[in-house]
């Protein structure tokens, strides 16, 4: 369990202390048994991207502050210096850097992903997430597996996709890989 998926889980607490709402009723709010909510909260699992859109749709709460901890402050335009994007690890061997965090009303999420390699007994983590996704190869090579198909992608290549079906990505040939993603709020 890394830090940042403890900190998001403190995140979520914080929101539903703030909402006063019991954990029973955020747990229903959420359409989740309250002893998965409960493990959300506490860090011990970890927290998928389509539940926290379903947490910012719910709630009215940017992405950006339940994954990083930042309120957005901009509405007409945002930068993110060359390496500066916020950082959170929410799985072992991927780290996501937010090029959109400090923007509010966004109707996408940009990040840089790397993706470190894994061994090949290791399955996918497969995401699944209402919209759409653009990922381009920035550097090294990945394999896609989307909806039980395999893609291999290499630097400069692109795909674009339908994120309500299963997909995820595996570092190839001993290396990581860094790749831009583009998700796209329905």
């Amino acid at each position: 369990m890394t830090t940042d998926i403890k900190q998001i889980g403190e995140r979520i607490k914080g929101l539903r202390d703030a909402l006063d709402l019991s954990p029973e009723e955020m747990a229903g709010k959420l359409e989740l048994e309250t002893p998965v909510y409960l493990e959300y909260e506490a860090g011990g699992k970890d927290v998928s991207l389509s539940l926290l859109k379903r947490i910012e749709k719910e709630f009215s709460i940017d992405l950006a502050t339940l994954m990083f901890g930042t309120e957005p402050k901009m509405s007409s335009y945002f930068v993110t210096r060359k390496d500066k994007g916020l950082s959170v690890e929410r799985r072992a061997a991927y780290k996501y850097q937010s090029l959109t965090a400090g923007f509010t009303n966004n109707m996408a999420d940009v990040f840089v992903v790397t993706v470190e390699p894994k061994p090949v007994t290791i399955d996918f983590y497969e995401s699944i997430h209402p919209g759409q996704e653009f990922n381009m190869v920035l550097d090294g090579a990945l394999l896609f597996h989307y909806n039980g198909k395999d893609i291999t992608l290499e630097k400069g290549d692109s795909i674009y996709f339908d994120s309500s079906l299963p997909h995820g990505m595996k570092a190839l040939h001993d290396r990581s890989v860094k790749f831009l993603a583009v998700v796209i709020h329905p």
